[in-house]
Formats: C-alpha cells, structure tokens, sequence
C-alpha cells in the first residue's frame, strides 16, 4: 500500500511540474540602454512636463515597441537579466516605467542604438549599474 500512494505522489508532483513548465510566459526579451536630459520634447507629449512620473522612471520606445506612436503612456514591468559584463544586474529589482517618448527621435541620444526600451538614467540605475551602456532586459506589459 505504501508503495502505491508514493507512486501517485510522485506522478502527481510531476504533473504538477510539467503544468508549471508549459505555462506560456507573459513576459518579452529584448535589450535596453539608457539616456539622459535633455528629455523635452518628447515624441508623445511635447514640451508638457507633466508627462514624467514623479519617480523618473520613464523610458522612450524602441521601433520594435513603438506601434506608430500607440505605445505611448503604456506602462512596463522591466528587470535586467543579463549584460555583457557580470554582475551588471541588480538582483531581484524590478521597475514600473512609463513609455513618454520615440528612441528613434528622442532629443537626448540612447547610449545604445537598437534597443529596445531606452530607460532614463534613474530607471537604468534602479536595475542596473549606471555605467552599463546595454543589458538584456525581460519586459512586460502592466
């Protein structure tokens, strides 16, 4: 009898992985580098300083998030995942960000052409060391 009731513990525990395991994720991968004032004026809102939340953390969209301009105001859960150099990252820190701005057209260069979400300095510096110039980030969509 005991041998029975461990056998179905020990299937039930693998099924329970195996259901675990081909849950889709709901979270992209892509790359992101930082830039720094001047922010205004900016593709989204103009020269409205408002747009900005009261934490910094806010970031121009990449072409591969653009959407021709409907990314604007969209909100994003970012952490950094890896970069060149180790121990980049900081660990277990995930941001909320703000998309108010085009990185094709932001006043203020990326420090990375291509990425795709261009954080503000504070936001980079929050999951990454600030003299990164590009990490892999996992992104998702609030």
């Amino acid at each position: 009898m005991l041998k029975v009731q461990f056998f179905f513990q020990s299937l039930y525990l693998i099924l329970a992985v195996l259901i675990y395991l081909s849950q889709p994720s709901h979270a992209d991968v892509g790359t992101s580098a930082h830039y720094r004032t001047p922010y205004l004026p900016t593709a989204c809102y103009g020269n409205n300083a408002a747009q900005f939340p009261s934490s910094n953390l806010f970031a121009s969209a990449g072409e591969g998030i653009w959407d021709n301009g409907a990314a604007c105001g969209r909100q994003y859960l970012v952490r950094c995942i890896s970069a060149a150099h180790p121990r980049t990252c900081i660990p277990g820190q995930t941001i909320q960000i703000r998309i108010v701005d085009r990185a094709l057209s932001s006043v203020s260069r990326p420090s990375r052409h291509g990425a795709t979400i261009v954080l503000s300095k504070t936001a980079f510096g929050m999951i990454a060391k600030p003299s990164a110039s590009c990490i892999n980030i996992e992104f998702q969509q609030v």
